[in-house]
């Protein structure tokens, strides 16, 4: 029977015959991986202990076998029984139970990163990456609404990995929800504790915006994929114009299906592979791909054809993205013909033995089936699949091709599969033959403050999100207007031809949201005018910005979003930890805290917020204090790492503000440096 909100926000049941039927695994939805639970016959006792914690002693006969099943066939005990009968999507805010706006606002956030449309695997709870949960099982989904649906304004929610320790005193200024997600001691943050305290029930992977409720569907890596496929054509190719140019890669899920779309939208031929089949056709009935294709001699000819006739198309390619790598190879050693101008990869490498990466030496099921049976066999055959997509990758390059890292740990998890990825000249352990796209392309986005700004409408009217479209326009046109650098204007005039356009590519997935990239004063003045916007009626309901942990101050990554930082400090976490606690002392509605997001367990530690603009005085306070830090606080540590364009930001954000007071570093001499210490 299907429930209402009303009815889902009642919690779990207390009484025995309040207990449901079970509701059993739905073979017609995507499932992630079967995991591989290394734990011993303790463990697995501790798992189910863990499990039966959160239900009375009366129901714990019926639901023991259960979740011994489940722990036994699956790797982990979701709590498939619980998985609540409701059509899992945002629902316009005064739909939801409750006493307090912001807890309905994250109530939405919540049920629009387990949307079917939007999830990867929604009845494991994984939104995106692979892995990447928003809770461990469903007890802790319909607990944690619960807990939102009578929270007060005076109440903050607690959340250990997924985990609601409860409701807890304080202030009207303070979080309503607190998350940590993977907070490890560092010296057992490896990737084989992860999978026992997973499969234990006591930790999870949030990747970045799955665990912190902010994810808005593929639409934000569209945009920043742009961005990045755009500036490599500049940077690499030498063009602005990439009519006819090859784009290859691949992986078509969560995040990496933007790829298709933003190929289409620089204007190339993007021919993304993806093994398994249900994530492609997704992207293709989304009409995220164009075109789909699953045989590689046709593939060839299409590329060709695609490439003569200079299209502007995107193919999605049902197989493995080896096999079409050392294709490559082959028609350049045979006639002399490159068929790929730029390349990468978005395959989830930062698991790439359970599911992230899947070798060429097997079809999909087969290797599903030996993930599971054979770990230590199918890790060896990732690693020499990772080998020969290396090798090939090294051999197109050499005739011409462009490769770069996408940030999702593709050159690290080579270079440790022992691939010819190391440059020679690498000092620090971190130097790849390859930059990293964080180091050529996004770098100096960061070190100006730009990164990338989320809204959601709450009221679910696509009305609202083309006002708040039009509004955001306006504001950069009208910072432009009062004069900016060249190269911060050149940044906002790429992003107003974004947000002018991009209604016309159909990228809204879920809930009515949208993303651009801003800096200080750009986040805080549009954040201002959706306020006053909301105030005044002009927006229906209350927006709620937040922005992607990948940012200027969210993210110590130093192989993705730190690797550009090179005083010694890139793989210190003091930025994003300092960036939690200073958005939650600064008026944010949410903050949190994860270990892992985008390349990796133990690889990053990032932090990320949510802000309810609800056309108060106070929240237009909250937004303009809290703002202020997110960004500065990042442009400041870039500062201290020697970058130049970093330290001018700075001075012009103290310019512009007599509140702000940074400490810049002098400039160190090379030269002096190098004498003093020989």
């Amino acid at each position: 029977m299907v429930i209402s909100l009303e009815e889902l926000c009642k919690g779990l049941p207390t009484q025995l015959d309040q207990l449901s039927q079970p509701n059993p695994r739905d073979n017609n939805v995507p499932h992630a991986p079967v995991r591989n639970a290394p734990l011993t016959p303790y463990e697995k006792k501790l798992a189910i202990k863990n499990a039966l914690r959160y239900f009375p002693s009366d129901m714990h006969r019926i639901l023991i076998k259960e979740f011994i099943d489940e722990l036994n066939h699956y790797g982990h005990i979701y709590m498939y029984r619980f998985r609540p009968d409701i059509e899992m999507r945002a629902y316009p805010i005064d739909k939801y139970p409750g006493k307090c706006q912001q807890a309905q606002a994250i109530m939405l956030m919540i049920m629009n990163n387990l949307d079917p449309r939007v999830a990867q695997f929604p009845h494991e709870l994984v939104t995106y990456g692979g892995n990447g949960q928003v809770f461990s099982n469903w007890a802790q989904f319909m607990l944690v609404m619960h807990y939102l649906s009578i929270m007060t304004e005076d109440q903050t929610l607690v959340l250990y990995s997924g985990h609601p320790l409860g409701l807890f005193p304080s202030t009207p200024s303070s979080p309503r929800v607190v998350i940590t997600n993977g907070m490890v001691i560092p010296n057992y943050s490896s990737r084989t504790n992860y999978d026992r305290m997973f499969a234990l029930g006591v930790t999870l992977y949030g990747q970045m915006t799955a665990g912190s409720f902010s994810y808005i569907g593929p639409q934000g890596i569209v945009h920043g994929t742009t961005l990045t496929i755009l500036n490599a054509g500049r940077k690499y190719l030498g063009l602005n114009d990439l009519r006819g140019k090859v784009f290859l890669s691949s992986g078509l899920g969560g995040m990496s299906g933007a790829q298709a779309k933003a190929a289409v939208i620089c204007g190339c031929i993007g021919v993304i592979a993806e093994v398994n089949h249900e994530a492609l056709e997704k992207r293709y009935k989304q009409g995220w791909v164009v075109e789909v294709e699953d045989k590689i001699d046709r593939l060839i000819q299409r590329i060709r054809l695609a490439r003569q006739n200079k299209e502007i198309v995107s193919i999605g390619y049902h197989g493995n993205i080896v096999d079409i790598w050392e294709r490559m190879v082959q028609e350049f050693e045979t006639n002399g013909e490159r068929l790929v101008d730029l390349g990468s990869d978005q395959t989830s490498c930062h698991n790439p033995f359970n599911g992230g990466y899947y070798p060429v030496q097997l079809t999909f099921q087969e290797a599903q089936q030996l993930m599971h049976d054979d770990p230590f066999q199918f890790k060896t055959l990732v690693e020499e699949s990772m080998r020969r997509h290396v090798e090939a990758v090294n051999k197109m390059s050499a005739a011409g091709m462009f490769f770069f890292d996408y940030g999702n740990a593709f050159l690290l998890e080579a270079d440790r599969a022992g691939a010819d990825v190391k440059h020679p000249n690498d000092k620090s352990g971190m130097k790849f033959w390859y930059p990293s796209y964080v180091q050529d392309i996004m770098g100096d986005i960061f070190s100006l403050g730009f990164g990338p700004f989320r809204w959601v409408c709450t009221s679910c009217d696509s009305t609202d999100l083309k006002t708040t479209d039009n509004i955001a326009a306006a504001v950069l046109e009208a910072i432009i207007e009062e004069g900016v650098s060249e190269k911060v204007q050149r940044q906002y005039e790429a992003n107003i031809h974004w947000i002018r356009d991009v209604g016309k590519h159909s990228l809204v997935v879920g809930s009515e949201a949208r993303i651009l990239y801003s800096d200080r004063v750009g986040r805080t003045r549009i954040a201002l005018a959706f306020n006053l916007a909301v105030q005044d009626g002009c927006i229906k309901g209350p927006i709620v910005i937040s922005r992607d942990h990948h940012d200027v101050s969210g993210t110590d990554s130093p192989f993705r979003e730190t690797s550009n930082i090179y005083d010694g400090s890139a793989f210190t976490a003091d930025m994003a930890v300092q960036n939690c606690i200073g958005d939650a002392f600064r008026g944010a509605t949410w903050v949190a805290l994860h270990n892992g997001g985008g390349v990796g367990w133990g690889e990053v530690v990032n932090g990320g917020f949510g802000l309810v603009l609800d056309g108060t005085k106070e929240a237009a306070e909250r937004a303009e204090n809290m703002l202020l830090w997110d960004v500065c606080n990042g442009v400041a540590r870039r500062c201290w790492s020697g970058n130049s364009l970093a330290k001018e930001t700075a001075l012009l954000a103290m310019q512009k503000n007599q509140h702000l007071k940074i400490t810049l570093p002098f400039d160190v001499e090379d030269p002096t440096v190098t004498e003093a210490t020989q």
